[in-house]
């Protein structure tokens, strides 16, 4: 768990000066113990829950770590959705990317077999999951057919003999970002159909390219986001295409027709239940833009397509038709906050279905969409499954406000006796006028063993407190109101922490994701900085400003290795997975939105620009100690991870 890592070597690094971490009046208030190390390692995750048809049975992964094994194990139970106790569902052969077939009879899912992925399917009323697929290779994703008789998969292409022996010993040039820059060499896929009538597998492309995404219509047409390009830095080669069993001509084109044609990826496919509309996503349709993206739609008939505005402010998920096909369904972020929205296609119309101060995601749906499964969860809530029932209209009775949640889960029931500090939300004016909110941890006023925070007793405590400066990675990325065991950990270490939503994040519209361009190293800076003067300038805080220290993994690496070229404020600084010399990301680098987006041009058109915004020019400057971290159990995909 590096993110963890750099939590722990940047609570070290303070630690090691004469920083102390003293209680204080502005600390939130402890009723129980505060989070340790292992209670942060011990935290049960709640993943991928799927709801049969009829919407009366839930099924979910509950991840938690084997101490004696040093791993993490996952369990599948089931839980009515009226509520319950959850009961076992699969043994301990387990699964992987559970789907119930549309006919609610069976249960697919993916399981390992000779170190490759097969498709198994279990009888929803029990018994024991059969094999259905033996693809050489394995299977990648894969998705029911509408009449629940045959499972469409992706699978990659497989090598000849002679070809993998020359790729077993290293020949394979092109791909020189794999190992440690966490990257694979990808192959070339294509899209299967397995009929389960007689368990034939039938091959329905023919094409060199991968295949991102797919979505099979009830009449067999399947449309697929692919990219004819095995790269890494090559994302927006990725075009719509359309599978059609009834079009001979498309033999000529490897089994698919070409639906668009730009530099702009599309993603998320999606058609509607009538299968005239396809719905997906992209940014733009001309361009790579940096922007939050767009929905947009193609009718099948006439090959127009359209572009919906009512949605286009955050990150969006859980993408679903109503089963008329008149909405459509999705999470979206906004600012700190996450719910669940629904947009009237033809109208063009979006309204919040749910309200809610958190962070609040639909996971998996009822046939008829009334019936949803959302996690929650907040700055003090550990994340959990809920129940929420819609009614005809796909809103909540009491209004998006009211929406009433029954728990299902109850993955960490010893957070009841921790304590937790309720984040808070500040906001400032930075560089050009740029409205920044960040989000404030105050400390606990107890330690991990339920005693007085380090610093010594209620008679020789420093009115002030340490805080540690935290910056997400990305730059895309957020700070929203979620728990964060790590943030826990370390307000309960009696830390203060100021985690800034600056320029470059998602969830605050297009102003403030595109902010970044042109800006990088300095952009940040100031928005950290000027953070930081407007917490230290809140004498209610009582943050001490001699005993500041900085932290960040992946674009947080980059931004804390470049604050510590800029300032002498931080007393201890964790860089992680961070990007010191941009000029190293060209070439056989993998950071393509570098030059497209953040800084622009190239290192030899532009040189001075790039040694500007690189921390590896300025390092004469640092005198922080600092720890530097790099991936321990997972690999740093990117600097936009």
């Amino acid at each position: 768990m590096p993110t963890l890592l750099t939590a722990v070597v940047a609570l070290a690094a303070l630690s090691s000066t004469p920083l102390l971490p003293t209680t204080a009046v502005a600390h939130s208030q402890a009723a129980g113990r505060s989070m340790t190390v292992d209670d942060v390692l011990a935290v049960v995750r709640i993943e991928a829950p799927v709801i049969s048809p009829d919407g009366t049975q839930v099924v979910f992964a509950q991840s938690e770590l084997v101490w004696d094994e040093n791993k993490r194990r996952s369990d599948h139970d089931r839980v009515d959705f009226a509520g319950g106790l959850p009961r076992r569902y699969l043994g301990d052969a387990g699964g992987e990317a559970l789907r119930f077939a549309p006919d609610g009879s069976r249960v697919a899912m993916l399981r390992e077999v000779d170190d490759e992925s097969q498709i198994f399917l279990l009888n929803t009323a029990g018994g024991e999951a059969v094999q259905a697929s033996r693809h050489a290779g394995g299977v990648r994703s894969y998705k029911w057919a509408a009449d629940s008789s045959a499972l469409y998969f992706v699978a990659d292409e497989q090598l000849d003999e002679a070809a993998a022996r020359e790729h077993e010993l290293g020949r394979d040039p092109v791909f020189v970002d794999e190992g440690p820059n966490g990257k694979d060499e990808a192959r070339y896929s294509n899209l299967w159909l397995l009929d389960l009538a007689n368990s034939e597998e039938r091959r329905l492309t023919r094409a060199e390219h991968v295949v991102v995404g797919f979505d099979p219509a009830a009449d067999g047409r399947v449309a697929i986001v692919a990219r004819p390009d095995r790269r890494t830095n090559y994302p927006f080669h990725a075009e719509l295409y359309l599978y059609d069993p009834n079009d001979p001509d498309h033999s000529n084109s490897g089994g698919i027709q070409r639906i668009t044609n730009n530099l702009a990826p599309e993603e998320d496919p999606l058609w509607s239940p009538d299968g005239r509309t396809l719905l997906y996503r992209a940014a733009s349709d001309q361009d790579f833009d940096l922007r939050s993206g767009y929905f947009w739609t193609y009718d099948a008939a006439s090959g127009e397509t359209r572009r919906l505005e009512a949605q286009r402010h955050g990150r969006v998920d859980g993408v679903v038709w109503s089963a008329d096909g008149r909405y459509v369904l999705f999470n979206e972020n906004l600012r700190t906050d996450t719910n669940l929205y629904r947009l009237d296609v033809a109208r063009d119309e979006a309204v919040a279905v749910t309200d809610r101060r958190g962070t609040l995601r639909a996971r998996a749906y009822s046939r008829d969409r009334r019936r949803v499964v959302v996690a929650f969860e907040d700055f003090t809530t550990p994340s959990n499954l809920y129940a929420l029932e819609l009614g005809d209209d796909l809103a909540c009775a009491g209004g998006a406000g009211n929406c009433e949640l029954v728990q299902l889960t109850d993955a960490n029931p010893n957070a009841a006796e921790l304590s937790f500090s309720e984040g808070a939300l500040l906001q400032w004016t930075s560089k050009g006028g740029m409205e920044i909110e960040g989000v404030f941890l105050p400390a606990l006023d107890a330690a991990p063993n339920g005693g007085a925070a380090a610093g010594g007793g209620a008679s020789d405590r420093d009115p002030k407190t340490p805080m540690i400066l935290d910056i997400h990675g990305g730059p895309a990325g957020v700070v929203a109101n979620r728990f964060d065991p790590e943030y826990q950990m370390l307000a309960g270490l009696g830390y203060a922490v100021l985690a800034p939503n600056f320029r470059g994040s998602s969830g605050y519209g297009d102003e403030v994701l595109r902010g970044l361009m042109g800006e990088v190293g300095d952009g940040e800076y100031q928005d950290l900085m000027t953070g930081v003067d407007h917490v230290l300038a809140n004498p209610d805080l009582e943050i001490d400003p001699d005993r500041l220290g900085v932290r960040g993994w992946s674009w947080g690496g980059v931004s804390s290795s470049y604050v510590i070229t800029q300032t002498e404020r931080f007393k201890a600084a964790s860089v992680g997975a961070m990007v010191g010399n941009w000029a190293a990301e060209t070439g056989p680098g993998f950071n393509f939105d570098v030059s497209l987006w953040y800084i622009g041009s190239s290192p030899w058109d532009d040189p001075e620009e790039w040694a500007k915004r690189s921390s590896i020019t300025h390092v004469r400057n640092v005198t922080t100690p600092t720890s530097s971290t790099v991936a321990a159990t997972k690999p740093a995909a990117s600097a936009r991870a």
